[in-house]
C-alpha cells in the first residue's frame, strides 16, 4: 500500500525492495546519498515503514517516544550478546545503570575539562590556514579519539587502531556482515582485556581513570565480568567516536553555511549550548537505535508482531514538523525537553553531560581560534550507520 505512494513521489531517490511487504530500502544508493532528506520524505509518506534490513522503521516523534517509554511491549534486548546497559530492560537495566553513572560524575567532568580544552585548542591551532583542509580527518575524528582515550585512560597508541576499527565496524554494519562484525567484536575485546589486566595488576583505582573504576566496580556484591565491562566500553567507544566526530563535522558545516552565526556566538557565548543542540537536532549525529516487540501491537496504522525488529530513527523524529514546525528553522528558544538528541526515558545517554561539555569546548575553541570557516568543495554525506559527513573540505582563516 505504501510502496506505490512513495514510488510516485520519491521515485528518483528511494529504490524500493522487490518484496511486497517492504516499503523502502534503507540501503539504497539514493537514500544513503542524503539520509536526512530521505527520512524527511518517509516521515510524511510512510511514518512506520517496513524493510528487510531495518525491520519496522519509526519516523515520527510521537511514535518514537511511545516506543521508548513502553518497556513491556518494546524490549531493548535486541541481541543474544551481552549489552550493558543498552540491551537491558528494567529492573536489570536499573541495577547496571547505577553502576556506570559514577563514570560521568560532575567531579570527573570537571577534572577532565582542562585536558579536553587542550586537545581542542591544539587541533584548532594545527588546522592549515593557507590551503583547504579535509576537516573530518584533520580535526573531527582526531578530536573524537583523543578525548575518548583521554577520558577513559587509554594510551595514545590506541588512537589509530580505534579509528580503523570504527571505520570497518560501520562498513560491516551497513553490509549486514555478521561474520565480520563478530571478528571486529573479538578484536575490540582484545584491546579492552589487555587494559583491564593492566589495571587489575596495578591493584588500585587511579583517580580519573574510568577504565580502572570499571575494573574494580561491583554489581549485586560481585565484580563486573570482563564480558560486561567490554560491552560497556564497546558501546561507549563505538558511540562516542562515531557521534562526536559526526557532531564536529555537522557543527563546522553549519557554521560555514551560515556565516552570520559565528559572530553571534562570539558576542553572545551563553547561546553556545542551545546552538549546539539545535544544530544537532536538525542534522542528527546518531541515526538510530533498535528495539524488538515483546508482544503484538499496533503502531500508527501498522500491525507489529511479537518478535519483530524495530528501528527508532532519531534523525527523523527530531525533525518532525508536528513538533518543531519547519525542521530547518534554527531557533535558540526551543523547549529542550522535546529534543531527542541524547534519547529519552531510562535509556537516555549516560554520557550526555560529558558530550555536551566536549562539544561546548570544541565550539568555543573553534570560535576563538578562527576568523572564518568556509566550505572549500562539495561535502560527502556519511552513510548508515554513520551520520554527518565522510568528507568535509573547508577553508579556514
Amino acid at each position: 500500500m505504501f510502496s506505490s505512494i512513495i514510488a510516485t513521489s520519491y521515485q528518483e531517490t528511494l529504490m524500493l525492495c522487490d518484496q511486497p511487504d517492504d516499503d523502502w530500502d534503507p540501503r539504497a544508493e539514493a537514500v544513503q546519498k542524503n539520509q536526512i532528506s530521505a527520512y524527511d520524505e518517509m516521515r510524511g509518506q510512510c511514518p512506520v515503514a517496513h524493510s528487510a534490513y531495518m525491520g519496522w522503521s519509526v519516523f515520527r516523534h510521537e511514535d518514537v517516544k511511545l516506543v521508548l517509554n513502553d518497556h513491556d511491549t518494546f524490549s531493548s534486548r535486541v541481541s543474544r550478546h551481552v549489552s550493558v546497559p543498552n540491551g537491558m530492560d528494567p529492573p536489570e537495566h536499573d541495577v547496571f545503570r547505577r553502576v556506570i553513572e559514577p563514570c560521568f560524575s560532575q567531579a570527573r567532568l570537571q577534572h577532565f575539562a582542562p585536558a579536553c580544552r587542550r586537545v581542542a585548542s591544539a587541533l584548532v591551532g594545527e588546522l592549515p590556514r593557507s590551503q583547504p583542509v579535509e576537516f573530518m580527518n584533520a580535526f573531527a575524528r582526531q578530536f573524537a579519539v583523543n578525548v575518548q582515550c583521554d577520558y577513559l585512560g587509554w594510551p595514545e597508541a590506541l588512537h589509530a587502531p580505534l579509528l580503523h576499527w570504527l571505520q570497518r565496524n560501520q562498513a560491516a554494519t551497513l553490509a549486514g556482515d555478521r561474520k565480520m562484525l563478530s571478528a571486529l567484536a573479538a578484536e575490540f575485546d582484545g584491546y579492552i582485556r589487555t587494559l583491564l589486566d593492566q589495571r587489575r595488576e596495578a591493584g588500585d583505582m587511579e583517580a580519573g581513570d574510568v577504565t580502572a573504576y570499571l575494573a574494580h566496580a561491583q554489581v549485586d556484591g560481585r565484580n563486573l565480568t570482563n564480558e560486561e565491562i567490554v560491552s560497556i566500553l564497546r558501546n561507549w567507544t563505538a558511540g562516542e567516536l562515531g557521534t562526536i566526530a559526526a557532531c564536529a563535522g555537522i557543527i563546522a558545516h553549519y557554521l560555514a553555511s551560515h556565516p552570520e552565526l559565528p559572530g553571534l556566538l562570539r558576542s553572545q557565548p551563553h547561546h553556545i549550548p542551545a546552538a549546539i543542540d539545535e544544530i544537532l537536532r536538525m542534522h542528527a549525529p546518531l541515526i538510530a537505535n533498535r528495539r524488538i516487540a515483546s508482544k503484538s501491537v499496533q503502531l500508527g496504522d501498522r500491525h507489529i508482531q511479537a518478535g519483530d525488529r524495530i528501528t527508532l530513527l532519531w534523525a527523523s523524529a527530531n525533525r518532525d514538523e508536528q513538533v518543531f514546525g519547519d525542521p530547518d528553522e534554527f531557533r535558540l528558544d526551543r523547549d529542550p525537553a522535546l529534543n531527542l538528541l541524547y534519547g529519552a526515558g531510562i535509556h537516555v545517554c549516560p554520557g550526555a553531560e560529558l558530550a555536551r561539555m566536549e562539544l561546548k569546548i570544541l565550539l568555543e575553541e573553534l570560535l576563538a581560534g578562527t576568523k572564518q570557516l568556509a566550505l572549500a568543495g562539495e561535502p560527502v554525506h556519511a552513510v548508515y550507520p554513520a551520520s554527518g559527513f565522510s568528507s568535509l573540505p573547508m577553508s579556514i582563516s
